[in-house]
């Protein structure tokens, strides 16, 4: 078996080592054999819209298994618990579903090529511009976030520097990425995926059977940490005004976890939407937020069980003088794993964080080229030129995200930095979306003052939260030690989606709308009659291919698992 060292390294051998290299190699062809595909700056940016529901569907989930998930929410499982589970049944699937089923007939009936185009059609130039610009930065902010939890795993497991560590996951992404585009980065994320997979399920496994099974599990956390019996239930303390949970009360779960920041970040982050864009039709589009969804509802039994374990075998874990929350998967790899097991886990460690920054790259790079560069800075130019600028943003891309890599850093905790972007740059957005999909009558000017109002609004209640107090029941708050972070922005998020709501609203009632025909295709109950998959849409398709039954079914598992752990 191997051990974590004294300076907290794992005892990596030459196989462990083969295996690493193995996998970056395979990486680096991918990107190679993509790289032949690519003739247009569409087949760069969008695969040519041409690949397979089960590929998109497991890119989808795998561009999202990032550094967050699998740190992140581990670290989570072991200072929480349970409650955990409400980022994934509350916080996804719903809104995986909502996107498959009502938003990605706009999304790809329209043909757009990202995210900000559809603004631009539904709105102005403005309003395209302002999304544009604002989705780039919480992109390589975003893939900062991945980079930097990349660099410390290598620091603290292998002893490499982190500049080093930085400069060696930068340059991975950066060759697939850059030769074989959105292609290349899709097919090593179904490879990543697998390889997660595999390298968590052993940590899983072996780390149950060592403390006796669930019960035995149990017992161990609940005999560890005082009131442990909570960890294991997802609603207790959430009552509304009682917040001992540790996700807040049942309010910031719902309405800001699992209404705002879910759907605001699952059905307009482009990051995850470019990959059913990539898809060769409508159904194999709407399917594939479908597809991912299924994975999505059972990744906890690969992230928090781990974290659980952690607590009841990893002495002062989270405690002064012991490993953090985020060490929990490490220092279940180092104690459980042997050789070889151990290289392939580490490589699922390291390739769920490339995923995710691939995702953030890959994204930004479209947006920049065919959002900031095409229309405002070189318009008319050739196909060609457009495609040389997407590889050569790819490489800015991801310096920048080298330098926002130690923005990170200043947090403690990743997941409430995450949360916090998506509250300013996600939760206004959606409430655009929504407003304008069902409301014809949405006007232009509607849809960049209510995104503006959205950000000022999220901003403002960051700032109440943390420099001027945030007011609890029965006193104040008045240092960051006493504030529940995750909560607050939950709360920024609500803030951020009302704000922008009343001022759509209130802008639209006295500007003037677009006229009906300008709508075709982009408004619910407007359709196109000339969108290319209308007629496809209407199939009659096997029940596995059947987008309701698909999203109705993940649904249909997803409560009756919330019942089970209620």
């Amino acid at each position: 078996m191997s051990s974590i060292l004294a300076a907290g390294r794992l005892d990596v051998n030459a196989l462990d080592y083969s295996i690493l290299a193995l996998y970056f190699a395979i990486v680096v062809v991918i990107g190679v054999l993509a790289r032949r595909a690519i003739a247009t700056s569409e087949d760069f940016f969008l695969s040519g819209r041409s690949l397979p529901a089960w590929v998109t569907g497991l890119a989808f989930i795998s561009a999202n298994l990032g550094a967050l998930e699998i740190l992140g929410m581990a670290a989570n499982g072991a200072q929480y618990g349970i409650p955990t589970v409400h980022f994934y049944w509350i916080g996804a699937v719903p809104a995986m579903v909502f996107l498959g089923l009502v938003m990605m007939p706009f999304y790809y009936g329209s043909r757009v090529h990202s995210v900000p185009e559809y603004l631009r059609r539904r709105f102005n130039a403005p309003t395209h511009l302002f999304n544009a610009l604002t989705f780039a930065v919480a992109s390589v902010l975003t893939a900062g976030i991945n980079l930097y939890a990349l660099a410390l795993v290598l620091r603290s497991l292998l002893g490499w520097p982190i500049p080093l560590a930085v400069a060696v996951g930068a340059g991975f992404v950066l060759a697939y990425i850059t030769l074989g585009g959105l292609s290349g980065a899709i097919y090593t994320e179904v490879l990543q995926f697998f390889v997660i997979v595999a390298g968590l399920v052993p940590v899983v496994i072996v780390g149950l059977v060592s403390v006796g099974g669930w019960s035995g599990l149990q017992a161990k956390v609940e005999s560890t940490v005082p009131n442990g019996d909570r960890l294991f239930s997802a609603w207790a303390g959430a009552q509304a005004g009682h917040w001992t949970n540790p996700l807040g009360d049942w309010i910031g779960i719902v309405m800001g976890l699992g209404f705002v920041l879910s759907f605001g970040y699952w059905t307009t982050n482009f990051a995850e939407v470019q990959r059913a864009l990539s898809a060769k039709d409508l159904s194999a589009a709407q399917r594939t937020p479908l597809i991912g969804a299924y994975p999505k509802i059972f990744i906890p039994a690969l992230t928090i069980i781990p974290g659980l374990v952690a607590i009841a075998v990893v002495p002062n874990l989270g405690k002064d003088g012991g490993p953090t929350y985020n060490d929990a998967i490490p220092e279940l790899m180092g104690r459980f794993l042997p050789n070889g097991v151990l290289g392939i886990a580490l490589t699922g460690l390291l390739a769920a964080f490339m995923a995710g920054m691939a995702a953030n790259v890959s994204s930004f790079n479209t947006v920049f080229t065919y959002d900031i560069w095409r229309p405002y800075i070189r318009p008319g130019r050739s196909d060609r030129h457009y495609l040389n600028v997407g590889r050569t943003i790819t490489v800015v891309g991801i310096v920048i995200g080298i330098g926002t890599a130690f923005i990170a850093a200043g947090y403690s905790n990743i997941m409430v930095y995450v949360q916090l972007l998506f509250s300013f740059f996600n939760a206004p957005l959606f409430a655009t979306f929504i407003i304008a999909m069902f409301w014809k009558r949405t006007t232009p000017w509607a849809g960049l003052a209510g995104l503006v109002a959205g950000t000022v609004g999220a901003g403002v209640m960051h700032l109440a939260s943390y420099h001027i107090g945030y007011f609890y029941p029965g006193g104040n708050a008045s240092n960051h030690a006493e504030i529940n972070a995750q909560m607050a922005n939950f709360y920024s998020a609500i803030v951020a989606f009302v704000a922008d709501a009343v001022v759509t609203v209130l802008v639209t009632l006295v500007t003037k709308p677009k006229p009906i025909e300008e709508l075709r295709g982009l408004v619910w109950g407007v359709p196109d009659p000339d969108a290319p998959d209308a007629a496809q849409a209407k199939k009659p398709r096997t029940w596995w291919e059947n987008p309701k039954i698909l999203g109705f079914g993940a649904l249909a598992l997803t409560a009756v698992l919330s019942i089970v752990f209620l």
